[in-house]
């Protein structure tokens, strides 16, 4: 009688763990995340997120990760609810704000600009802005990479009538690697691996960064609507300690990092190199700063914001005026 009271109490417990451990899964916040354009190295922490557990782990069911159409458009659509967080550059960001579109950002993956201007180093090497005048530029009108090129030209007192603006729709660089412009705007960490593979490896390409010559702001980074900031922040703080958690991983383990991502993201079962390179490019130079080894990767402060802003403003790029405050929080940063 007692080993049968026993199974029967051992077969209950059971029974209820099954219960609380299927209500403990069924209470993971299911969200959606836009990203700014197709899968690159940066984007890598959502699906090492989802992969390693770190979103789980923080009851964060990650459902959806959308290829985008540029970073404006995945500010829209964060703004408008139809996303939950996005990934994208951040003085676009700040530039949606001045527009009226809701959003926030909640961490700086690019500690500075990954942005600069390319050539192909065997037609036109580029060592100072003047360098740029009479040249053909290839340029994206509705990207942020319009947005960058129009403060860096007013940074280096050059203006658009020095040189030939071609529009160009991405991938920029086949204009490039065909001949039809002799520059391009694009991502260190995105388009210069790529655009080396094809045009003959390492050396083959001259770059000109903007952060070396007057384009003092963050890069990308994640961000978030005001409605998830006010509606639901526990959401927000564990969905940022989980992404944030992703990325620390990914940057100690980007070979694996880079298999991870090429896994999961359609159509990339063969570019496991490409994104390894992009996510190598950003430890090199973009992940880091002081800010990041005191506080952690992906830290924000009030005074780099207000450089990015006074950046955009002083340029010419954003003409209403902002506060740090308007653009990011720091609130969800702190790790527990």
């Amino acid at each position: 009688m007692l080993r049968r009271s026993l199974i029967k109490a051992a077969t209950l417990a059971a029974f209820v763990g099954a219960i609380g451990f299927s209500n403990a899964a069924l209470a993971a916040d299911k969200v959606n995340v836009q990203l700014d354009w197709v899968v690159r190295g940066n984007h890598a922490m959502f699906f090492v997120g989802k992969e390693k557990g770190f979103f789980a782990k923080n009851d964060i069911d990650v459902a959806e990760i959308r290829k985008g159409s540029g970073s404006p458009d995945a500010m829209r659509l964060v703004g408008n609810e139809n996303a939950d967080f996005g990934f994208g550059d951040l003085p676009t960001l700040a530039v949606a704000r001045s527009q009226n579109v809701p959003v926030v950002a909640l961490a700086a993956v690019n500690q500075q600009s990954p942005l600069g201007i390319i050539s192909l180093a065997k037609t036109v090497k580029l060592a100072k802005p003047s360098d740029l005048k009479g040249l053909t530029i290839g340029i994206h009108p509705a990207g942020s990479t319009y947005i960058f090129f129009k403060g860096f030209l007013a940074a280096n007192g050059l203006t658009e009538k020095d040189m030939t603006l071609n529009s160009v729709s991405p991938p920029y660089e086949s204009y490039l690697l065909l001949g039809r412009v002799q520059t391009v705007v694009g991502y260190v960490d995105a388009e210069v691996p790529e655009l080396e593979a094809k045009a003959g490896g390492p050396g083959s390409l001259s770059i000109m960064m903007g952060a070396d010559y007057g384009w003092r702001a963050y890069g990308s980074g994640l961000f978030t609507s005001q409605a998830m900031i006010k509606d639901k922040p526990d959401v927000v703080r564990r969905f940022v300690k989980a992404y944030r958690e992703a990325f620390d991983y990914v940057a100690a383990h980007p070979d694996e990092a880079a298999e991870i991502t090429a896994k999961a993201a359609p159509g990339y079962a063969e570019k496991k190199d490409v994104l390894l390179a992009q996510i190598n490019a950003d430890i090199a130079s973009t992940f880091n700063s002081p800010d990041t080894k005191e506080h952690g990767l992906g830290w924000m402060t009030k005074t780099q914001w207000e450089e990015t802003l006074k950046t955009l403003t002083d340029q010419g790029v954003l003409k209403a005026a902002l506060s740090a405050d308007d653009v990011f929080t720091d609130a969800f940063l702190a790790k527990e």
